[in-house]
């Protein structure tokens, strides 16, 4: 096992979780104005949930971000970090989540964001 690699995998190898290009456009707004649009975007799919778009930071309007002091731990994926976006009077807490230093497996998603749903408005155009 390498020094980075994903505990998770070693404890339930049947677990996956799949990386790949995503050939569309993701879209993601808040409050109407778009706050992430992308071509570049790599689909997630992990075993048990839904598939996720991740965004890379450079198609991210992050002068509207504002890292928050939340962190979680994904035994599969690393330490997440979370952003919340503000226009102007109006706050999306903790709407998006980055993996700055993922685990080996999944190494592809460092420097991208992933958005909640129920937080902010996110629209994919295959």
């Amino acid at each position: 096992m390498n020094a980075n690699s994903a505990p998770g995998f070693a404890e339930n190898p049947n677990h996956f979780v799949k990386i790949s290009p995503f050939s569309g456009q993701v879209l993601v707004k808040f409050r109407g104005e778009i706050i992430a649009d992308s071509c570049n975007a790599l689909s997630v799919q992990e075993r048990g949930y839904n598939v996720v778009y991740y965004v890379p930071r450079g198609d991210v309007r992050m002068e509207l971000a504002q890292r928050t002091d939340l962190s979680t731990t994904c035994p599969y994926k690393g330490d997440a970090s979370y952003y919340t976006f503000i226009i102007g009077d109006a706050r999306a807490v903790d709407a998006a989540w980055s993996y700055e230093s993922p685990y080996d497996e999944v190494l592809s998603i460092k420097e991208y964001l992933a958005f909640y749903l129920n937080r902010v408005d996110v629209v994919t155009v295959p």
